[in-house]
């Protein structure tokens, strides 16, 4: 007999052009730790201390419960190696989130990594099938969500661009886009 729906994992992805996936997923995180729910939230491309989210998860999150690994600006092809070991460190910190008992895990920019193969299809199966099987919900976020990706989703959110300020030539601001 299958399991419980309320205690079967979700899988839930937010993509799309338009700003505001890490919002979102920021946002999941914030309802989950109101709801009493253990949290872990790691960033593949953003370094340590880059964007104002990251100072207010610090701050509601155990310190061992958020990892931004990103090495800076990824340029296709570019130090690929030491942007792909800084995956992997995320990977394997994942990895062990998931062991060691969250209830709910955000991998903000997976999509994103996977895209420009800073980690592979395998990999990132392998972590859904981790969550599902530890009963953690897994939060994916990142523009491009392939079809396969999609598939094994719960839950898939696009974000639409409208309309964006950079169209005007006017620049990120912080607390806005970072």
């Amino acid at each position: 007999m299958g399991e419980k729906p309320e205690k079967q994992a979700l899988i839930l992805i937010y993509t799309g052009e338009g700003k505001g996936k890490t919002s979102a997923a920021v946002g999941q995180a914030v309802r989950a730790l109101g709801a009493g729910l253990r949290v872990g939230f790691g960033q593949f491309l953003k370094r340590d201390f880059q964007a104002g989210e990251q100072k207010v998860l610090k701050q509601l999150l155990p310190p061992d419960m958020f990892l931004a690994s990103g090495a800076g600006f990824f340029l296709n092809g570019r130090d690929h190696e030491r942007h792909r070991a800084r995956a992997l460190s995320l990977l394997d910190w994942a990895r062990k989130k998931l062991e060691g008992r969250v209830d709910l895990l955000v991998l903000d920019e997976a999509i994103y990594a996977l895209g420009k193969n800073l980690i592979t299809r395998e990999e990132l199966v392998y972590l859904l099938d981790l969550a599902r099987t530890s009963r953690t919900h897994l939060v994916l976020t990142g523009r491009n969500v392939p079809e396969w990706l999609s598939d094994q989703a719960d839950l898939v959110s696009e974000i639409r661009l409208v309309k964006h300020h950079f169209e005007q030539n006017i620049p990120a601001r912080e607390g806005i886009e970072y």
